[in-house]
């Protein structure tokens, strides 16, 4: 074999190589982490809550973080994602903000079911940078529902919305929408809850 084509052979080799390498990307992770301040503090009950995690569809059930440009459309930032799903990151939020309150005995989260009066099931129905308004928003829809465990039976079904500004055209800004968006819901929850567990 000649020179020649032995280095051509190396040189072929070395770019396949090259090519099956993995493509690193610096992809920045962010979470979902406020609740609520100042929350009144309620008389303690005897009843127990439990708080299951919150449902998502396909859409939001991913660490994918969704923004929309247009109407109808839905895409995925390539390099901003969340550190864990949506519905991982809310439900201990939900779970804090009604410790918080004082109302109840005791506030569960899955997997502990132990005996418990009431159970709440959420479901995130919109989390989503929205660019098609001047400013941007930050849209988060879920819908809560409360049943007494010794029935099954739901007592209340609530949808709660919130849209935030968000102060820059970015997905930092989204996230930063995003927590406070987060904040205002779980706030507009304690009433529904208190109003409800009775």
């Amino acid at each position: 074999m000649s020179r020649a084509t032995f280095v051509v052979l190396c040189v072929v080799s070395l770019s396949g190589c090259a090519l099956l390498s993995p493509v690193k990307t610096d992809s920045k992770q962010y979470t979902l982490n406020d609740i609520p301040l100042d929350l009144p503090s309620e008389r303690t009950h005897s009843a127990t809550l439990l708080v299951l995690v919150p449902e998502a569809g396909p859409l939001y059930a991913t660490t994918q973080m969704a923004y929309t440009t247009q109407a109808y459309q839905i895409a995925y930032f390539s390099q901003n994602e969340w550190a864990e799903t949506p519905s991982q990151m809310i439900e201990p939020l939900i779970v804090e903000t009604l410790r918080h309150t004082h109302y109840f005995s005791d506030v569960l989260s899955s997997p502990d079911f132990d005996r418990h009066t009431f159970t709440l099931r959420s479901e995130i129905l919109e989390i989503k940078q929205d660019f098609t308004s001047e400013p941007a928003m930050l849209q988060l829809t879920m819908r809560f529902n409360l049943s007494r465990e010794a029935t099954n039976q739901v007592i209340a079904t609530k949808e709660l919305s919130v849209r935030e500004p968000m102060l820059e055209r970015n997905p930092y800004a989204g996230v930063v929408a995003a927590n406070e968006a987060v904040a205002k819901l779980l706030r507009e929850l304690v009433i529904f809850v208190v109003d409800n567990a009775n």
